[in-house]
């Protein structure tokens, strides 16, 4: 079982409903598959700093999970079959990358923060 981070881009003109079914779809797949997650964050609609499809924004979605190393191209498989996802990847994270985000979720100091100037 190896940790994975994955981002993706799905078409602005999903609605709030689609955008969470389509989460709920994909969060579910790794479940189903002998997975689990550990943390999903939906950033929401966000600029593209190129066109995509004729599109200037998209709608962000990360995920970070846990699964087998032969999950992940099932999973490829389906987010390159669903039409309402512009981009998609996948990471697989290490034991410092797995580390920090444990550390930025609890809201540990990672080190990594601006310095806020008086």
């Amino acid at each position: 079982m190896n940790n994975y981070e994955l981002m993706v881009i799905f078409t602005p003109v999903l609605s709030d409903e689609d955008f969470k079914a389509a989460q709920k779809k994909f969060a579910g797949l790794v479940t189903e598959n002998g997975g689990s997650i550990v943390a999903e964050n939906a950033w929401g609609l966000k600029s593209l700093a190129y066109p995509i499809q004729k599109k200037t924004t998209g709608l962000y979605w990360v995920l970070e999970y846990i699964a087998p190393s032969d999950f992940n191209e099932k999973l490829k498989i389906q987010l390159l079959r669903d039409e309402s996802v512009l981009r998609q990847l996948c990471t697989k994270l290490d034991k410092y990358a797995v580390e920090y985000n444990a550390k930025k979720k609890s809201g540990v100091k990672t080190g990594t923060e601006k310095a806020v100037e008086a």
